[in-house]
C-alpha cells in the first residue's frame, strides 16, 4: 500500500510540474523589436569598429568635398547644416536604459537623458566641423530636440567645443518635424553647400514622412547627391527607415508593431 501510495504521489507531482510549466511557458512573451531591436543597435554603435569606420568614411569624404568646394568662387558666405543626433552626439546609452526597461521612446524620458548633458561624439565629427570653421564656413544645427532642450544641448555642444555653438546657429523643433522651412531660413543669408544626417529628412522635404517604396524612390533618385552635398551617417537604433514600416503610427502597441515588420520581411 506505501509503495502504491508512494507511486501515486509522485504522479500527482509530475502532473502539476506539467501543468505548472505549460502555464508559465504560454504567459512568457518574446521581447519586442521596437523595444530591444533598438538594444542590439546600441551595442553595434558602441563597439563595432565598423561603425567608426563608416564615420569617419562620411567625414572623410566632407572634407575631400569641401575642400573641392573652397577652391571655387562663391557669391554669399558658405554654410553646412547639420543634424545634431547621432550625427554628430551619440545617444546610444538613451537607447540602451529604455530597452532594458523595455520601453519604446518618448518625450518625457528622452528630455530625462539630455538633461544629463553626457553624450559622447559622432567619431570624425568634431574634428571635421572644427576645420570647416577653420576656413570661415558656418555650421548650423537643426534639430528636431524640443526648445525646451535648448540649454543642455547648447551645453553639449559647447563642452566638446563645436563651431558655432550659440542660439542664433541653433534650430530647434518649434512646428512639426519637417526641417524644409528651417534650411530654407538659412538659405536666405548663406549658400548650403553639404548637409549631414542620419536620417533622409534631414536632407530634403522630398523624404519626409514617406511611404517605404516612396523613400527607395526618392533615394534612387538622388543618387549623385549622397557623398556630394548629402553626408549620411549610420543609425540602425531608430529614424524614419522604421517608422516608414508601420506607417509611421508611432501610437501603435509594440506587439502589433512587430507583427507588421515580420510580415512584411523576406525569409525563407
Amino acid at each position: 500500500m506505501r509503495i502504491k501510495y508512494s507511486i501515486a504521489i509522485c504522479v500527482a507531482a509530475l502532473v502539476i510540474s506539467c501543468k505548472v510549466q505549460r502555464s508559465t511557458s504560454t504567459n512568457i512573451t518574446s521581447p519586442s523589436l521596437v523595444t530591444q531591436g533598438p538594444l542590439w543597435g546600441a551595442v553595434w554603435q558602441q563597439k563595432a569598429s565598423e561603425y567608426k569606420a563608416l564615420c569617419f568614411q562620411a567625414y572623410n569624404t566632407a572634407r575631400l568635398q569641401l575642400d573641392m568646394i573652397l577652391k571655387e568662387p562663391q557669391d554669399k558666405p558658405l554654410a553646412l547644416v547639420t543634424d545634431i543626433d547621432e550625427t554628430i552626439l551619440d545617444n546610444s546609452p538613451y537607447q540602451v536604459h529604455s530597452s532594458l526597461k523595455n520601453e519604446e521612446y518618448s518625450d518625457s524620458s528622452w528630455i530625462v537623458w539630455t538633461k544629463r548633458v553626457d553624450c559622447d561624439t559622432v567619431p570624425g565629427g568634431l574634428s571635421f566641423f572644427q576645420y570647416a570653421k577653420s576656413k570661415g564656413v558656418s555650421v548650423f544645427y537643426i534639430t528636431n530636440r524640443l526648445e525646451e532642450e535648448r540649454e543642455q544641448t547648447l551645453k553639449d555642444l559647447q563642452r566638446w567645443n563645436f563651431p558655432d555653438a550659440t542660439n542664433d546657429h541653433l534650430i530647434l523643433k518649434t512646428a512639426g518635424s519637417g526641417k524644409g522651412p528651417r534650411r530654407d531660413k538659412v538659405a536666405a543669408n548663406y549658400k548650403i553647400v553639404m548637409l549631414f544626417g542620419d536620417n533622409l529628412s534631414d536632407f530634403s522635404s522630398v523624404f519626409d514622412k514617406k511611404p517605404q517604396d516612396e523613400r527607395d524612390n526618392q533615394t534612387r533618385d538622388n543618387a549623385a547627391m549622397f557623398g556630394s552635398k548629402f553626408i549620411v551617417l549610420p543609425n540602425i537604433m531608430y529614424g524614419d527607415w522604421e517608422g516608414a514600416l508601420y506607417n509611421y503610427r508611432h501610437a501603435l502597441p509594440a506587439g502589433q508593431k512587430d507583427s507588421i515588420i515580420t510580415a512584411n520581411l523576406r525569409k525563407y
